[in-house]
């Protein structure tokens, strides 16, 4: 098929000449003709004009809108292969096309905005990766510069020293494992090993674990119902769940008002195991509840510091519990505590509990 590239010029000079001709045409030869015929001519010269400013419309900006459409619909389903020549003709083309673009340029505003607030992301994280990596790296290397530098130590201070110096090592191997658990986590490596086992035994286990660091704080922990004799058997993997609960009920302790009470609520459903891991703090502002799981978040910087822990912790909780197809939500009001909530699942089949 010949396509014919006729500018608008053309086009416009195409058209007078045709309609000049018809209507002369009629003219010359009107005074002969019947009203019969004259009306018959009339419709001809209608329809022949009609068809005329039609095609030229059709071919000059319908089809170009048409082409442009098509191209926008090609982008939007990021199909980047050779566009087909036919095109169905679409309704208030022009119309159309201006919603699809104001519609593609919002969505890619949004996209640009979500990038930039990833951007501010990475640079604050690289910026608290440096910090948290310099802190333990510039300690150790103070406690081994000062016992090479000084061959007058006693043997008490030169195992001091390096007992500190041990000490921040450990740390930042500590803090390395976290962050390459949760690389771990992010990609999915890491596969949960899913077993049944009796969640109220685990956490009075964590109990006994935490006692002395409740104890320093004279913080008593308590776990409800008081009567879970019978046991609460959930299917998760249980030394990730194992780490979920040691890192909310250590930041209960840690952030939870001093003599107050941690307390550790569990509520069966049919198919799952609700926990619920509630201080009574100073409680988290509105602000803060959307980004505390975020790595290297604090609200407190320097009282988080000093309580210890690389602040990944959280972070980590919530790749795991989401591993488990949960999620953990945050409840909390200034003044009133704060109360971390997720779900396990629950057996398929009872789990009889085994005979002492």
């Amino acid at each position: 098929m010949v396509r014919l590239n006729l500018s608008s010029r053309t086009i416009a000079i195409l058209l007078a000449l045709l309609v000049a001709c018809v209507l002369t045409t009629f003219a010359w030869i009107g005074p002969t003709l019947s009203f019969r015929e004259a009306c018959l001519g009339a419709g001809i010269t209608v329809a022949a004009c009609f068809l005329l400013v039609y095609l030229s419309f059709e071919a000059l900006i319908f089809r170009e809108v048409n082409q442009i459409y098509a191209g926008l619909e090609h982008v939007k389903r990021k199909e980047f292969r050779k566009l087909s020549n036919k095109f169905l003709f679409r309704p208030e083309p022009l119309k159309r096309m201006r919603d699809e673009i104001l519609d593609m340029a919002q969505r890619k505003q949004q996209e640009i905005d979500e990038l930039k607030r990833l951007q501010a992301l990475r640079r604050e994280f690289l910026a608290d990766v440096s910090h948290e990596l310099k802190t333990p790296i510039f300690a150790a290397q103070g406690f081994v510069h000062t016992i090479l530098d000084d061959d007058d130590i006693d043997e008490v201070t030169r195992k001091k020293f390096l007992q500190k110096a041990a000490g921040s090592l450990d740390a930042l191997d500590a803090l390395v494992q976290d962050l390459v658990t949760i690389a771990q986590l992010e990609k999915g490596v890491v596969r949960m090993r899913r077993q049944r086992f009796d969640l109220a035994q685990l956490i009075r286990d964590i109990f006994e674990q935490l006692e002395l660091r409740a104890g320093q704080r004279q913080v008593q922990l308590q776990l409800l119902p008081a009567d879970l004799s019978a046991g609460v058997w959930v299917l998760a993997d249980r030394n990730r769940i194992r780490q979920v609960l040691i890192n909310l009920i250590d930041n209960a302790i840690k952030y939870g008002r001093a003599s107050g009470l941690v307390t550790v609520t569990l509520l069966e459903a049919a198919k799952s195991v609700r926990v619920e891991v509630r201080d009574d703090g100073a409680g988290i502002a509105e602000e803060h509840q959307h980004r505390i799981f975020e790595r290297f978040y604090r609200i407190d910087k320097s009282r988080s510091r000093d309580s210890g822990g690389s602040g990944l912790g959280l972070a980590i909780s919530k790749h795991i519990v989401e591993a488990h197809k949960s999620s953990i939500k945050i409840r909390s009001e200034i003044g009133q505590g704060t109360a971390l909530e997720f779900k396990l699942a629950k057996p398929r089949q009872p789990t009889e509990v085994p005979e002492s």
